[in-house]
């Protein structure tokens, strides 16, 4: 049987959006856009010239404890205060210091504007931005040649300069809006432009979502796979979504992100895209280590938390070298977010290659309440990082599928397979990373599902004949499917395959072949689980006869 908290109804109420628009919609073209003249947020759909972009006004409902649901409050009413929704009324230029600050200021009030170095005008050369591009940039063409500029919008005439060159594109950086769009606006954050975190700050969430509908449309016909006439859209509060963050401590010990332009840190006072608990965490880590030896510090730390913020996973990184004291370390941080319920000490990392935890403290795992279930989510297990989106993007996978027998292949901690074992008599869920394998095994202990530690390759290697499952569920990393997984599940043939993707190109490349091998395309979803920034998340539906 399901269970349901109250954490899970209260997220139950939240704002989620689902709906579908065709090419010919005015917002699946993407078409202008602008920031307000003195701001930068994100594009929106053409429309918002007319109405002016929308506000980002958070959720009247959200989820949180009672500290955090005043920080919450705080930062709402920062954010209606802010003059997002004027729309520029006047074409006026707006130039940036070198290095790009987050403020932006006109030259008659910064009294400088660019370089004032001639020879560094000289570099600079006025571009038309023409439309988005995936990786956060936009389009531009100078002699013929493409150009990628971050921070402008499509309809906007501007000033850049070349930074890198190669031979059939150019990547340069905006040094003067010469005629700003409408679509322009002032972005929340303050460190929007230096941090590396956020691409879409400067237009509104509207415009965003047009842009990265007419993005996806766009790579999956370069991939040669022709999408359906209406792409869906899943969507939610595009403010303090994030369930994961992490952080690097600079040399004076303050919390920050990478750098947009370099991997230097960068300080950051707040993070509006982030649940608060997680930066009130990271500033009280801040704040303890300062009275701990610089040798003695830890580099960088990860925070979870679930979803209402009463629970939170804390993963210190450190040179193996470095002495750091976890357990001290951990104590202080309790004292402070009694939240806190594990903590690890970790070294190393990569793609492909976990860190080594070194030492750990408290429990192993959290409870995460979403999709009608209670999932434990240890430390080290990937979860989707978007709070606000969890229920709606399970339901988006699992909708009207029912049957003897389903696979979900890189299962992670469950999420999709929990809520097929209510609709499947039997269902079979695959990882190979330690920590989420623990954790979908105990979530899928006493249902209909099975668990099975094996790298999905494998597994396909070895599926046993005869046992066709009616569905099959993949949701893998950036890289997508490996070839061989594509020929394998194009062998298998299960009637419905849903594809949950995490990278258009990837995603392209993927369907084609399954598309080839006699699967037909039956729907595309845009889930848009990273608001503000470039990425999106994709959900395909799949079918055969």
């Amino acid at each position: 049987m399901t269970r349901r908290n109250s954490t899970s109804k209260r997220l139950k109420g939240r704002r989620v959006a689902m709906k579908t628009t065709s090419p010919g919609d005015p917002g699946a073209a993407g078409q202008g856009s602008g920031q307000d003249i003195e701001s930068s947020k994100k594009p929106g759909v053409p429309q918002a010239a007319e109405k002016g972009p929308s506000a980002p006004v958070l959720p009247e409902k959200c989820p949180s404890g009672a500290k955090a649901h005043a920080d919450i409050a705080n930062f709402a009413a920062r954010l209606k205060s802010c003059p997002v929704t004027k729309p520029v009324t006047k074409p006026s230029r707006i130039a940036f210091k070198p290095g790009f600050p987050a403020a932006w200021s006109a030259p008659e009030a910064s009294g400088s504007g660019v370089s004032t170095e001639k020879s560094a005008r000289a570099q600079d050369q006025p571009v038309e931005i023409e439309k988005p591009v995936y990786g956060g940039a936009f389009l531009a063409r100078a002699e013929g040649k493409a150009v990628f500029v971050p921070l402008t919008l499509p309809g906007e005439r501007v000033r850049v300069r070349i930074t890198q060159s190669k031979s059939g594109y150019s990547t340069a950086e905006l040094t003067e809006i010469l005629n700003p769009s409408l679509q322009r606006i002032l972005p929340a954050c303050p460190h929007f432009g230096v941090c590396g975190g956020c691409n879409y700050q400067h237009t509104g969430y509207e415009n965003q979502l047009a842009f990265k509908k007419e993005i996806l449309r766009e790579t999956l016909q370069r991939g040669g796979v022709e999408p359906p006439s209406e792409i869906g859209v899943i969507s939610a509060d595009p403010w303090v979504y994030r369930n994961r963050i992490r952080v690097a401590f600079d040399a004076a010990g303050n919390p920050g992100y990478r750098g947009r332009r370099s991997n230097a840190i960068v300080p950051i006072r707040e993070c509006p895209i982030a649940a608060p608990l997680l930066f009130k965490a990271a500033n009280a880590v801040a704040e303890i280590l300062q009275r701990v030896p610089e040798n003695l510090r830890p580099t960088e730390l990860q925070l979870f938390c679930n979803p209402d913020e009463s629970a939170l996973l804390a993963t210190f990184f450190a040179a193996e070298s470095a002495g750091v004291r976890l357990e001290p370390l951990a104590r202080a941080l309790q004292e402070q977010i009694p939240a806190l319920q594990s903590a690890e000490l970790a070294s190393g990392g990569r793609p492909g290659h976990p860190p080594r935890t070194l030492a750990k403290w408290g429990a192993s795992s959290i409870r995460y309440a979403a999709a009608g279930f209670d999932y434990r989510v240890d430390q080290g297990a990937f979860f989707q990082v978007n709070r606000w989106l969890v229920d709606a993007l399970v339901e988006s996978v699992t909708v009207g599928q029912t049957g003897k027998l389903a696979w979900d292949l890189f299962a992670g901690v469950g999420l999709f397979a929990r809520k097929l074992t209510g609709r499947f008599e039997r269902v079979v869920a695959v990882e190979s990373a330690p920590p989420a394998a623990n954790a979908l095994e105990a979530n899928l202990n006493g249902t209909t599902g099975t668990a099975v530690r094996a790298a999905t390759l494998d597994f396909l290697r070895n599926a046993p004949e005869g046992d066709q499952p009616g569905l099959i569920v993949v949701d893998p990393p950036r890289t997508g499917l490996d070839a061989e997984i594509t020929t394998l599940l194009a062998g298998i043939a299960a009637p419905t395959l849903v594809y949950v993707s995490c990278d258009p190109a990837t995603l392209a490349r993927d369907l084609r072949a399954l598309i080839a091998s006699g699967y037909r395309n039956e729907s595309v979803t845009l889930a848009d689980l990273f608001p503000q920034t470039f990425h999106l998340e994709t959900v395909v539906h799949l079918s055969r006869n």
